[in-house]
């Protein structure tokens, strides 16, 4: 029987998941959610016969049955969302960042662990080739010590991206660059190179004083609780188009470089011993008109959801860690 979902909020990547979720051969769309009525007749054509809501909460009180809700919605809404979803008995699929706040995203872990439902975490970068590859060689322990970890992001978002009356940009519903832009480089950093502490950073605004309510670049530094430091420095003041996405690691048995716009290329691989193998290619940028994203690799997302929901794997990105992600962020941002 197909796994059921309910995608709420229809925006580019709601509907992405919609329509990923639509062809895949064990998933099924059972109902579309957003607040703005004149989106229905484009999705009646996209999606026939799947009902649409202008609520959450018309669609849990009158909705068909379902098995998953998926909550791309701003990001300020994803945590009462997602705790919704789930005391509905609906397992959840939640886009980064899961919650704007620690607090919030405990509440989601321990809402799910009280109603014996799934929460999934989007966090993308870990299905990319090159970054499920540096978490191999992480932990199989072929770098040694770790010394340095430089993350760099410096990607564009200009006016055609933070338009007047939206969403983002604003506080609220936005929460900063590092939410919306760069939290699934956050969790790589996690995922890969576990906890950070000791933590600096400085914030700037240099081209978005009059689009949003929060810095365009910082520079951050850290300690590794492992061992080692790293630094991230990102920025969305880029003109006209992203210029990367890098990853830089210098360690005791050599040293390496993932980068590219989106983390896509190893660059550089010079380790003691060790050959690099040939990786399968990384899907292309999620492509948004003016301006692009990171890869597009919500594909394995729902395939990793169909499976766990029917039992036959584990969630990759469950709630837990896109707790850790937020509590990292938070912790960047209480230096604002």
């Amino acid at each position: 029987m197909p796994v059921r979902f309910a995608i709420c909020g229809v925006g580019h990547i709601g509907r992405r998941h919609a329509t990923l979720v639509s062809r895949h051969a064990g998933a099924e769309v059972v109902a579309l959610v957003d607040v703005r009525p004149e989106l229905q007749a484009d999705l009646a054509a996209r999606f026939p016969g799947v009902p649409f809501f202008l609520s959450l909460e018309d669609f849990l009180q009158h909705g068909p049955a379902a098995d998953v809700l998926t909550v791309a919605t701003p990001n300020g809404l994803h945590a009462p969302q997602a705790v919704a979803g789930l005391r509905h008995g609906l397992h959840v699929v939640i886009e980064k960042p899961i919650a704007l706040t620690t607090a919030d995203a405990e509440t989601i872990v321990r809402t799910a662990r009280e109603t014996g439902k799934l929460a999934f975490g989007v966090m993308q970068n870990r299905y990319s080739p090159p970054a499920a590859w540096l978490k191999q060689v992480v932990d199989e322990g072929r770098l040694g010590q770790v010394f340095l970890v430089q993350l760099n992001c410096f990607w564009n978002r200009d006016a055609r991206y933070y338009q007047p009356g939206n969403w983002k940009g604003t506080r609220a519903l936005d929460g900063g660059t590092l939410f919306t832009q760069f939290s699934h480089f956050v969790d790589l950093l996690y995922w890969v190179f576990g906890d950070i502490t000791n933590i600096s950073a400085r914030f700037r605004d240099f081209t978005h004083a009059g689009l949003t309510e929060f810095e365009d670049s910082g520079l951050v530094t850290f300690d590794l609780v492992r061992g080692g430091s790293g630094t991230l420095s990102y920025s969305t003041a880029v003109w006209d188009r992203n210029l990367e996405s890098s990853l830089t690691v210098v360690a005791e048995r050599g040293s390496l470089r993932i980068a590219g716009q989106y983390l896509d290329k190893v660059e550089y691989c010079h380790l003691e011993d060790y050959t690099l193998p040939d990786l399968a290619p990384t899907n292309p940028a999620n492509n948004y008109g003016a301006f692009q994203g990171s890869a597009a690799n919500h594909v394995q997302v729902i395939d990793n959801v169909v499976d766990t929901v029917q039992q036959r794997s584990s969630a990759t990105t469950n709630a837990l860690e896109g707790l850790k992600v937020v509590e990292i962020i938070e912790r960047i941002y209480a230096l604002r």
